[in-house]
């Protein structure tokens, strides 16, 4: 009992003589976590399940195999059209979190304005190349001949609305970073709920008694044109929430009234943090890239497997990454203030937290493997029976993934928060682009351990990882970043 109350205990999680100030208690500083953190964690875990509910949604067509895999083939070249704008959005939510510590709103707000005629510039270049590589990214992602058709066209219609879903992050980034995730909770599972609801119609169309058709089934491409309609309500949401009520009511708000000619001490300190994470984000997408098509190279059955534990393992993610948003936006803030410690501190209430969750979530995976990956899988469609016997053994790997993924999205959260992105970059270099795609090539082709085998040299590289970025955390180096 006593290890386990020095553990979460703040007193003992910062050095000897390290506090700049008063600390608060131990009750007083997971209470001011969640206050961000819960919002954030519902708001990612309901996303995921509407995710996963919209990939449950294709088991009623003619193949449900072949469109569950298409829709994960377009995953990777779509996250990489987005490498760039993942990157600008971590340097937004880093700048405006130690604006915040700093009091300084017009600096924070001009911040976000810039950034909004930056990310729209971007948006216009990476629409016009994504939509003429579009079929042969997906062709280098592994697709097949039974799944190319159906994952171009949902590819294709998920690149127009780009512009649409690289605003909405970029306005979401910096209400995380001044600590608002109640109304980007808002927002986003609003945004995914109406996508849900058109999915019922696009997928399968819909037809009056007298059978007159009034909307057509478009299978795949119903599911992108719902998730696209999906966007435009998030980010009308969202420029709601920034743009109603006085100035000086809030400390973030967007108007047409102030100057967004783009300012050049501005830009310069976006685009050195977001070239830090561009840099990460790069070698994230080009060694899942690397890896999906590894696995995709498996065939379709097992890529349907994959896919659906990868579902799994999203919302997982999702949890960490609800944290890890209180832990970068308390980071950044305490830092501005000029508290170090109180951001060690948070970041490791936040990473203690993770593991309990964790071990219960991979508890849960395990007891329950089996009517999990049915949601996904009817056994009763003869072509899902190997698919769903290859994903409920997976189910064990994903409940060994926990504890790892967990802690090291938010421990790699912090670091962003502080700036620290360069550090974060290079171990996503190592991990991701060098240990990831090698063993699992091993794996899989020297060793022929197929999908189990791709997803153990996953688990290599995310227990590297967080050795790596933990090691970082506690050097305290990261605290002497100027942002």
């Amino acid at each position: 009992m006593n290890i386990l109350r020095k553990l979460f205990s703040v007193n003992h999680m910062i050095k000897s003589g390290a506090p700049h100030g008063a600390l608060p208690t131990s009750g007083e500083a997971y209470r001011d976590l969640a206050k961000i953190a819960i919002p954030s964690v519902i708001e990612m875990v309901f996303m995921s399940i509407i995710g996963s509910v919209d990939m449950v949604m294709l088991r009623g067509l003619e193949n449900p195999s072949a469109a569950i895999a298409a829709v994960g083939l377009a995953g990777q070249p779509r996250m990489i059209t987005l490498t760039l704008f993942f990157a600008l959005n971590i340097g937004v939510t880093a700048i405006v979190a130690r604006r915040k510590g700093e009091e300084r709103r017009d600096d924070a707000n001009r911040t976000l304005r810039n950034a909004i005629v930056v990310i729209l510039i971007m948006a216009g270049v990476v629409v016009l190349a994504t939509l003429l590589l579009a079929r042969p990214l997906l062709l280098l992602a592994g697709a097949q001949p039974d799944t190319i058709d159906m994952s171009h066209d949902y590819f294709r219609i998920m690149t127009y609305f780009l512009p649409v879903n690289a605003l909405t992050m970029c306005l979401n980034a910096a209400q995380r970073g001044v600590g608002n995730t109640r109304t980007t909770m808002y927002v986003n599972l609003t945004a995914n709920v109406v996508n849900v609801i058109l999915d019922v119609f696009f997928i399968y169309g819909l037809t009056t008694k007298a059978g007159t058709v009034l909307i057509p089934a478009m299978g795949v491409a119903g599911d992108a044109w719902s998730t696209g309609i999906g966007f435009c309500v998030g980010l009308a949401l969202c420029l709601f929430s920034l743009m109603r009520g006085r100035s000086g009511e809030k400390f973030l708000r967007l108007s047409f009234r102030e100057s967004w000619r783009l300012h050049r001490d501005t830009v310069l300190p976006i685009i050195r943090i977001g070239g830090n994470a561009m840099i990460e984000q790069g070698a994230m997408r080009i060694g899942f890239f690397a890896y999906a098509a590894i696995v995709a190279n498996l065939g379709t059955e097992s890529f349907a497997a994959h896919q659906v534990g990868m579902q799994f393992l999203s919302i997982s993610f999702t949890f960490g990454d609800g944290l890890g948003v209180a832990g970068t936006s308390l980071v950044g803030q305490m830092l501005g203030r000029g508290r170090p410690d109180l951001a060690t501190i948070y970041g490791k209430c936040a990473q203690r937290i993770a593991v309990l969750v964790s071990l219960l979530l991979a508890s849960c995976i395990v007891i329950f493997r089996y009517p999990l990956v049915g949601i996904f899988l009817d056994t009763a469609i003869p072509a899902n029976v190997v698919p769903y016997s290859i994903a409920v053994n997976l189910m064990f790997m994903i409940a060994l993934f926990q504890p790892f993924q967990m802690s090291s999205v938010i421990i790699s959260g912090c670091l962003r928060g502080a700036g620290d992105n360069l550090h974060v970059a290079i171990v996503m270099i190592i991990c991701v682009v060098g240990i990831r795609p090698l063993f699992s090539y091993l794996a899989v082709y020297v060793l022929g351990i197929d999908l189990v085998g791709a997803w153990a040299a996953s688990l290599i590289d995310m227990s590297i990882r967080l050795t790596l970025m933990y090691r970082r955390f506690n050097s305290g180096k990261w605290q002497l970043k100027r942002v």
